[in-house]
Parts: C-alpha cells; structure tokens; sequence
C-alpha cells in the first residue's frame, strides 16, 4: 500500500483578486503560504518518497513551504507541464464576476466546471484530463505500485481530472467537484493500482 497525496496550491495572487489564472506564472499571496505551511502541518504523519509539481510558481513555491515543514527539503522533485493548470485562453487574466455579469450564469457555469467545453483559444477539462492521466499512468503510477509515497502539488483543475479519474467521477457529475486552495486529499493505493481509501484533510470554499 502507498500514499498518493494530491494539494492543491495556496491562494495566489490572482485568486485573491478574482482573476481566471490559467497559464499565468503568478505567486501566492501572503494567505497561499499560510495555506500551503497548514498543508505541510497536516501531513507529517506520511513520509514522502517522490514529489510532483507543475511548472507553475505557484505550485512550486506551495511544495517549498510543504517539503520545509515536513523536512523532507532532499526529496527528489519532478516538475511537469503536464500537471499545469488548465489553460483558459481568452479567459486569462480576467474577473470571473465580471465575465458571469456579462455572460449569464449558464454560460458561466459552462466555461468554468463543464467537461467538454473550451474557452476560446483555451482547453476544457476534458483536454487538462487527456495531458493529465497519461503523466499519472507511465511516470506516478508504476511507483504507487511498488509502495512508494508520492505527493503531486498542482492546481484545481489538473487536480480535478486526476480525481475524475481516481474517483471514477461521471462527466456530468465532475461539475460539481471543488477543491479549496490549500486542500489536501490523501488516497491509499494498492499494489494493483487501485484506490482503497481516500480521506479530505482540508475543506473549504474554492476560490
């Protein structure tokens, strides 16, 4: 049996201000490493022995604060565009609540939870999912299988698709799955692969 434990980033600067982030190499803001330290706090029960992040600042910088708690700063660590946050396109760098004003909370709702609905010049979950799982299954995957600790520090919606996945989430039901910055989801896996337990070390309200 191995842990696989997935974290989302801390706040970053551009969540504390309501902006799509997508591709964007932003930082946490002051309450993302707050977050990111309470992460690390919550998982000092489990020794790590590989570590993922995405290519992305704040996902890095939310593993630096983890690894430091945990004293785990040694650990080899991989980063990988596959684990990047989903691209949002022309959404970039816009406020979510101006574009739901403009565009109607179906539309909105669409754009920003649906499976199979690209933003234009952007990906849908459902392409995030297609980069995601192939990384997971040949370079994650084969580890867990040999009972080795691994925790992977990326963002809402690679994380999602990891989790669709994981947790065999429908198309329509993965809409309504969330994860606060800062949430630690530890899963149990066996040598088949397969997932045995899951337990949520933080809730709250997704950005």
């Amino acid at each position: 049996m191995a842990y696989l434990v997935l974290v989302r980033h801390g706040e970053s600067e551009w969540n504390a201000k309501g902006l799509w982030t997508g591709w964007t190499d932003i930082g946490l803001s002051d309450k993302g490493r707050e977050e990111a330290k309470k992460a690390g706090e919550l998982l000092k029960d489990i020794h790590f022995d590989f570590a993922y992040t995405s290519a992305l600042i704040r996902a890095t910088q939310t593993w630096e604060d983890i690894r430091k708690i945990l004293g785990q700063t040694d650990l080899q660590t991989t980063e990988s565009k596959a684990l990047n946050e989903r691209d949002y396109g022309d959404l970039n760098g816009k406020n979510k609540w101006e574009v739901k004003q403009q565009v109607g909370e179906e539309e909105f709702n669409r754009l920003r939870r649906s499976w199979d609905y690209p933003p234009p010049h952007g990906e849908s979950l459902k392409m995030v999912y297609e980069r995601v799982l192939p990384y997971y299954e040949s370079e994650i995957l084969p580890k867990l299988k040999n009972g080795k600790n691994v925790i992977i520090s990326a963002h809402g919606n690679s994380l999602r698709a990891l989790m669709k996945y994981l947790d065999k989430i429908s198309d329509e039901d993965i809409a309504k799955l969330e994860m606060p910055t800062g949430g630690v989801y530890v899963y149990q896996i066996n040598e088949q692969g397969e997932v045995i337990n899951k337990e949520i070390r933080v809730t709250g309200k997704a950005p």
